[in-house]
């Protein structure tokens, strides 16, 4: 196969579809290979950063981008008919729930009529994005089979396996992780036929520690699910013990502490104000919608995502009942939210519990602003889109509020100086309690 010629001899060039959170750091692994990378996004933002060499991305060091764009091996386009040009085609976009938490597969869907369109003979493509258990064999493979005529192929049809290869692999990103980084992750991988997992398996060896082949493209889409449905039932689990807890007066974080002394059988979860990210608030539901074609009922999986949803309502019920022991209603009360990233030290927003608690807040009444060191404008989303500017953190301004709600424990949080200048704080991290300071006017949630 020509194409694991050119893997093995380092010529192979690399297109990856979505410039993120997944797609942008999957890239500069492979251009520190010295593997030429052509980025595709719509987003022209991303793609002039790119090509001028900056990050746009808090985590992501911009030398590591200036560095490969000026040697030429990493560029970007917002024009897809640039695709015929790369040898592998690596999708990393958006798969989000609709309105009624259903999978919204447009992105996924659209990328793949685009590609159809341009799919050349040998070219091999890979499906990163998170999803249902049959998504590549049900949706990808049908449209590149039927891929016009004219781009090479003497066959009236394409063959998976022969003209091209598909495969799916999952993301396992983690923004800002001190420990593990795209190419420190092992990868799983899982082809429609023995040829895709040979050559989607040959590309990823060429980045990544250790690749982990599996039987099919559904077994490596149901491997990425089961990681992530794991860690919502768990954060589900500690997040019902929170408010079981609190009721008998025990200090949850107290408890998992010292459950976590055992070198066995446990490992431990936290609590938090709600779930956010793109995987564990979305991805379990995709198995849930799916399951429902086999008249299975996800029942775990659905009861999780109950608990994990109605957090940050529980969070301002406790806001409400720490500003009432204050003789004040959350109704016309001034909150200052500290933290709108969905995880410490990054600026990623996808599915922030912050941006709920906003939402839950105004509704009863209070005056919200936020600060975030990560974050100084509030970016529109999907769902939400607030005109907030991050508010500085000053004595002055402190003082000015009647509550101040931790969401995000940031480490450049200095909680000395917040506390010593707030008059009421709702931690839901434990955070102030980890750097020492217990004061009756802080509480937990």
């Amino acid at each position: 196969m020509e194409i694991l010629n050119k893997i093995e001899n380092g010529t192979a060039k690399i297109g990856i579809i979505g410039l993120g959170y997944v797609g942008l750091p999957l890239g500069l692994e492979f251009t520190s290979k010295k593997f030429d990378v052509l980025g595709f996004d719509l987003d022209e933002r991303k793609v002039t950063n790119i090509n001028n060499g900056k990050s746009y991305i808090k985590h992501i060091d911009g030398d590591r981008i200036k560095t490969a764009a000026e040697a030429g091996y990493l560029k970007a386009t917002s024009d897809f008919s640039r695709l015929p040009e790369v040898d592998a085609i690596i999708i990393c976009v958006p798969t989000p729930l609709n309105e009624h938490r259903e999978p919204d597969m447009s992105y996924v869907e659209g990328t793949a009529v685009t590609i159809a369109k341009y799919l050349r003979k040998g070219q091999l493509v890979t499906l990163e994005s998170t999803t249902y258990p049959g998504t590549t064999d049900e949706i990808l493979m049908p449209l590149f089979e039927n891929a016009p005529v004219s781009q090479g192929v003497s066959e009236t049809k394409f063959k998976v396996g022969e003209d091209f290869y598909l495969a799916f692999s999952p993301e396992r990103e983690d923004p800002n992780n001190p420990n593990y980084n795209t190419a420190t992750i092992p990868k799983v991988v899982g082809g429609v036929t023995e040829n895709c997992i040979k050559v989607a398996t040959s590309i990823y060896d060429k980045i990544i520690v250790q690749t982990v082949p599996v039987s099919s493209t559904r077994a490596a889409e149901a491997t990425k699910l089961l990681e992530n449905i794991y860690r919502s039932i768990n954060i589900a689990l500690v997040n019902e013990l929170k408010m079981v807890f609190s009721k008998m007066d025990i200090d949850v974080w107290e408890v998992i502490n010292a459950a976590s002394t055992k070198p066995f059988g446990y490992h431990p979860f936290y609590p938090g104000p709600g779930l956010g990210g793109h995987c564990i608030p979305i991805d379990p539901f995709y198995l849930t919608w799916k399951a429902r074609e086999y008249d299975v009922n996800t029942k775990f999986i659905e009861l999780a995502g109950e608990i994990n949803t109605i957090q940050p309502y529980y969070v301002v019920e406790m806001c409400m009942e720490s500003l009432n022991l204050q003789k004040k209603s959350l109704n016309g009360s001034k909150v200052l939210i500290l933290g709108a990233a969905y995880k410490k030290n990054i600026d990623d927003m996808r599915e922030s519990p912050s941006l709920k608690l906003i939402e839950i807040l105004r509704e009863k009444g209070a005056e919200v602003d936020y600060n975030d060191p990560y974050v100084p404008v509030l970016p529109k989303t999907r769902k939400y889109h607030y005109e907030m500017q991050s508010v500085e953190l000053t004595p002055e301004n402190l003082d000015s509020y009647d509550l101040i709600l931790l969401s995000t424990d940031h480490d450049d949080y200095d909680y000395k100086f917040i506390a010593e200048h707030s008059k009421l704080i709702v931690d839901s991290r434990n955070a102030f309690t980890k750097n020492g300071i217990i004061l009756e006017k802080i509480v937990k949630a």
